[in-house]
């Protein structure tokens, strides 16, 4: 497969689109709730991992991560997203003093115009659960393994858990499913074997809502 791709979903995030996902992740309390568990996560990864220096948020979104990212004052910041209309929108949305700190660029994730080892972690949030086919989750990996020195956090929708098991009941997505869909729940088993043939070892994951969430956040290390 070549590494430059455009997947299905992605040419949805226009302008709109993208000022209507950061509104949507603001709209209830249970979103309001979601939002900050992930934060809360995200910030653990970054002190599991010694407290990264060098932090690519990618895809960035509408920028929700951005104001615990700019915690640390001497941390470097980079995002990416492969919608420009995204990164416009968290440049605008968010607060000049945090946006001012990272420098941004649209890119398409499986081909990141980064030099090999160019950051010390990758947050990578809400993509892989996109991502149908086993053999571009393992070709994603393992450009996030050469853009990073160390360090990957990512999350996707995990089978084992009550949500799991309803979405699937409903979608119809059985083993042998063939049809097209833009977000998929992926066993626990697959994508940990996938994570270790695109190098990494797991340090460690968190689920958003242990036996009822399909969200897991797994942390990973690259191995030399």
């Amino acid at each position: 497969m070549s590494k430059k791709k455009n997947l299905e979903f992605s040419d949805k995030y226009n302008d709109r689109y993208s000022k209507n996902y950061l509104n949507k992740h603001q709209k209830s309390l249970r979103h309001r709730l979601t939002s900050r568990r992930e934060i809360a996560m995200a910030r653990q990864a970054l002190k599991l991992t010694g407290n990264p220096q060098k932090v690519l948020d990618l895809p960035c979104g509408a920028g929700r991560f951005w104001d615990m990212l700019a915690e640390d004052p001497k941390r470097i910041l980079f995002a990416s997203d492969n919608s420009d209309a995204m990164i416009q929108t968290a440049k605008t949305m968010q607060a000049p003093e945090v946006a001012k700190r990272f420098t941004t660029f649209q890119a398409n994730a499986f081909e990141i115009p980064m030099e090999d080892n160019a950051v010390d972690h990758i947050l990578c949030m809400r993509l892989f659960h996109h991502i149908v086919k086993p053999e571009d989750r393992i070709a994603l990996l393992k450009e996030l393994r050469r853009v990073t020195s160390k360090y990957v956090t990512f999350s996707l929708w995990v089978d084992g858990n009550w949500k799991a098991r309803q979405r699937m009941k409903r979608q119809g997505m059985r083993p042998g499913y063939h049809g097209y869909v833009n977000r998929i729940v992926t066993p626990r088993a697959v994508i940990e074997d996938e994570i270790r043939q695109a190098g990494f070892k797991i340090i460690k994951y968190y689920d958003l809502l242990p036996v009822l969430s399909m969200w897991r956040y797994y942390v990973l290390e690259k191995n030399n």
